[in-house]
């Protein structure tokens, strides 16, 4: 039961990474004041660029923690599943993340993207056992 889970996550996966695609992932809007954060609770459409310099799309989602300004984070993105926790302050969210599953199982690293007045993030990401970063951006599905 759980392989058929992960693969049809996977699919997907694949899937979601094919209509997220955007060449040049850009945010739209200017940085949201420290003071005045958008809620970043819910869901996104994604795109990156990762550390093989190789464009990916997938969807991210975002939960509340259990303390204020702490969140759960999951991706789906070309061929992987993972999760992360992360830290709001300001408008800096600063992730620590890991595989789920995927080609490269015990992928983890950190992340820190800023986040948009429309609610969007942009930022990079960064692995363990690799000198380049990825970057991100997440556009809120409304």
């Amino acid at each position: 039961m759980k392989r058929n889970a992960f693969v049809l996550l996977l699919v997907l996966s694949l899937a979601l990474s094919a209509c997220a695609r955007n060449s040049n992932p850009q945010p739209v809007g200017a940085d949201a004041p420290a003071d005045n954060v958008p809620d970043i609770v819910g869901e996104y459409a994604l795109n990156g660029v990762d550390f093989f310099e190789q464009e990916y799309g997938g969807r991210l989602t975002i939960k509340a923690g259990d303390q204020p300004g702490q969140f759960s984070l999951y991706w789906l993105v070309t061929g992987y599943v993972q999760e992360g926790t992360g830290t709001l302050e300001g408008n800096q969210l600063s992730v620590e993340w890991w595989t789920v599953s995927g080609p490269i199982e015990d992928l983890h690293g950190a992340a820190l993207y800023t986040v948009t007045v429309n609610g969007e993030l942009y930022g990079t990401r960064t692995a363990e056992g690799f000198d380049t970063r990825e970057t991100e951006t997440a556009y809120p599905n409304e």
